[in-house]
């Protein structure tokens, strides 16, 4: 970036996106007719459909695009072992203060340094606790016993799955080394504080790809994924100005990590983490090999079999905190002149047509004469190819709106002259306007539009 942001730039703030996730059903807090459970979330339709599109965008980029990379399922339980060897059971903590006088609870790296110094709280001013440390990890029991033999713990990320089962993906799919193993998956946190609505939750989606590297060349490796995961948003039609790199500094570094960066993203709240690109070094594999027992080493065929542990480059995104990501970039507010009403305005979401919830929503002028059964035939050969919606309800302009609103990147409208014709308007999203084209040349058209597709604000 030639210059960097400072403050948000853009009409959304959280109340805003969280009341627009609510209403178009995006996002629902879990168990509100209980009056909700925090630190869960429950994505709607729109959601869950916004979800699926960033998961499967993200698939394609990391495995269908790249020959060296597989994916895996791994379990969320695992061995407690696993959770010892990767230093999760002694390392895997948040710093927590407490105020004496509101009881509000801090993370301690979260506060400004003068109030943590003075242990004044930020919000009413009285006394802080001293910071003590809170393990993240979900414990549970499995078995019908419940003591300390039965303990297990729900994985705090999906990383240690792939690194167990590094070995069999070798020998089964004769992978060489470069190579990566991808996975998309649940992970469990015990967050003590969970604000900014889906940001920070105990139950979230992590999207990772660990990819093994030869000793010595991991610092090549590690500069080669910083370059593409930058490439990857900027395919997605984030704003790049939103966008930076934080580098991790001594004090800031994990137990395992020889580096790391983080893509972080200017949110309404502030500059927040949205992906982590990290040099692991061997420490996960070796741990590994120590706590179990089982020789981890590489055998390199092609090079006199020489044995080595490998070294692992990380990149470690949340799914559902790149959602957050993608409605806070799209959403838009414009002030539109219709039919000379200079006081209209209009919610919009403008999301790449690759990741919209809904692709194209078809509207009949009116219910009758016909235009409706045309309408829904239009929908019916469109959903062969892409995400449809029908809406009959209400004025037009109106229907338009609530597309907006949703991020839908295309309305088609069957009219009298569609009947007469067989054509119909193509309305594009973002800019609002309005072509005519023949019926018969409807999806190949819109596949075009995006395919060039280009952000306009």
């Amino acid at each position: 970036m030639s210059q960097e942001l400072t403050e948000y730039q853009g009409p959304a703030t959280m109340e805003k996106i969280t009341s627009l996730a609510k209403r178009r059903g995006f996002v629902f807090q879990s168990s509100e007719i209980y009056g909700g459970q925090s630190g869960a979330w429950d994505y709607g339709p729109l959601g869950i459909e916004l979800k699926n599109r960033i998961s499967r965008n993200w698939w394609k980029e990391m495995t269908q695009l790249h020959d060296d990379i597989v994916g895996l399922d791994a379990a969320i339980l695992m061995h407690p072992r696993v959770w010892e060897a990767s230093g999760h059971v002694e390392n895997f903590t948040d710093p927590l203060v407490d105020c004496k006088k509101c009881k509000s609870r801090f993370r301690a790296d979260m506060i400004p340094e003068e109030n943590l110094a003075a242990k004044k709280c930020p919000d009413c001013g009285g006394e802080l606790t001293d910071t003590r440390k809170f393990n993240l990890m979900f414990k549970t029991h499995i078995g019908a016993l419940e003591d300390e033999s039965s303990v297990i713990y729900l994985r705090p990320e999906t990383a240690q799955g792939i690194y167990v089962n590094y070995k069999n993906i070798i020998q089964s799919n004769r992978m060489k080394v470069p190579f990566g193993i991808a996975q998309i998956g649940k992970a469990f946190r015990n967050e003590i504080v969970t604000k900014n609505f889906i940001f920070r939750t105990c139950e979230f989606e992590q999207m990772e790809m660990q990819y093994f590297v030869k000793p010595g060349s991991d610092v090549e490796w590690f500069n080669e994924w910083k370059k593409r995961r930058w490439a990857y948003y900027e395919k997605m039609g984030v704003k790049m100005d939103h966008l930076r790199w934080h580098q991790h500094g001594p004090d800031e570094l994990a137990h395992y990590a020889k580096d790391a960066y983080d893509i972080q993203y200017l949110f309404p709240m502030g500059w927040r983490e949205l992906e982590g690109v990290h040099n692991r070094s061997d420490y996960d594999l070796t741990r590994h090999m120590q706590f179990s027992g089982k020789d981890l080493q590489y055998i390199d065929q092609d090079n006199n079999n020489d044995r080595y542990i490998p070294f692992i480059i990380e990149t470690s995104a949340g799914l559902t905190r790149t959602l957050l990501m993608v409605l806070c970039d799209a959403y838009d507010e414009e002030k539109v002149a219709d039919k000379g009403n200079d006081d209209d305005w209009r919610t919009v979401l403008r999301f790449h047509p690759s990741l919209a919830p809904v692709t194209v929503a078809v509207l009949p002028l009116m219910k009758k004469d016909g235009l409706a059964e045309m309408a829904k035939d239009i929908q019916h050969e469109l959903k062969q190819d892409f995400s449809t919606d029908y809406d009959q309800s209400g004025a037009i302009g109106r229907r338009y709106r609530r597309q907006d609103e949703a991020g839908t990147p295309f309305c088609v409208t069957v009219d009298y002259e569609s009947k007469d014709n067989n054509t119909v308007t193509l309305r594009f999203r973002d800019s609002m306007e309005q072509v005519r084209i023949p019926r018969a040349e409807l999806a190949e058209r819109i596949r075009k539009e995006i395919k060039a597709y280009k952000r306009i604000k």
